[in-house]
């Protein structure tokens, strides 16, 4: 099933989707950068609508660590604790905190959803948060590590890429990355009703899909937009975990949504 000229996924997909997903509680939706999460959570909230389900989406990105949070970090357990992205990165206790105060959202109570400036590398301050008035059916979480599993001891051994092999020869920035998400992460993941997965076919297309958002930076000369060499160290900080997502989540996912190299759904799989 192709995605249009906008990239939305088919309303066909969005409706079977919907059909399956229950009415209330939390979603989880999980893919690769690149992959279309905020796309399919944008639509499933606006399809929730429609039918009367009152829905709101959120992005585990906005509950990052501010630049200075993650400075010290970098200073007190690993440089690479400076570059935002992986679990031990994000406010857990906060994104736990907000799915709380949002079950109670009221017109006269009403619960505040942070947000991330990624141009500032910092949250927003609370008086620019969005508010919610109303406690919502439905909420849809979406984010490149949602719902994937620790790994085990042995596995973090062996570096994976250059920038584990050469940044973190000692195994320890991973051994973090990898603690974090089983002490704290897997508690949010344990709350999830259903959770959705969009697989991408390889680790690979990674690059391309990213590649095709930074080039578009790059023509309008952005000062954020990275060159391929800066795109590939980049990306190396996230291959463990999106490896780790490849193989886990097809059969961890309620619904896994298989993707072609162009984006274009090929399958979707519902346990």
């Amino acid at each position: 099933m192709r995605r249009d000229a906008n990239t939305h996924y088919p309303d066909a997909v969005v409706q079977l989707l919907l059909d399956v997903l229950p009415a209330r509680g939390l979603i989880g939706i999980s893919g690769l950068q690149g992959s279309g999460k905020s796309t399919l959570a944008a639509q499933l909230a606006s399809a929730a609508e429609q039918r009367g389900v009152a829905a709101i989406t959120m992005s585990i990105d906005d509950f990052y660590l501010g630049r200075r949070a993650r400075q010290h970090l970098a200073r007190t357990v690993h440089p690479l604790l400076a570059t935002r992205g992986v679990p031990g990165t994000h406010d857990i206790d906060l994104l736990l905190r907000t799915l709380e105060v949002l079950r109670r959202a009221a017109p006269t109570r009403p619960a505040r959803v942070p947000r991330f400036d990624k141009g500032r590398d910092t949250r927003q301050p609370p008086s620019h948060w969005r508010s919610v008035r109303c406690a919502p059916d439905l909420l849809i979480l979406e984010g490149w590590c949602v719902g994937v599993p620790p790994e085990s001891a042995a596995a973090l051994r062996r570096p994976l890429n250059a920038l584990e092999r050469d940044e973190d020869a000692d195994a320890r920035w991973r051994t973090f990355v990898n603690t974090q998400l089983a002490r704290h992460y897997t508690v949010l993941w344990r709350r999830f009703h259903r959770l959705i997965e969009l697989q991408a076919p390889n680790f690979a297309v990674v690059a391309r899909w990213r590649d095709e958002q930074e080039r578009a930076l790059r023509k309008r000369h952005a000062p954020r937009a990275m060159s391929q060499a800066a795109l590939r160290r980049f990306l190396m900080h996230y291959e463990r975990l999106s490896r780790q997502a490849l193989r886990t989540l097809p059969t961890r996912a309620d619904i896994c949504i298989r993707l072609a190299g162009d984006r274009r759904v090929r399958e979707i799989a519902i346990r």
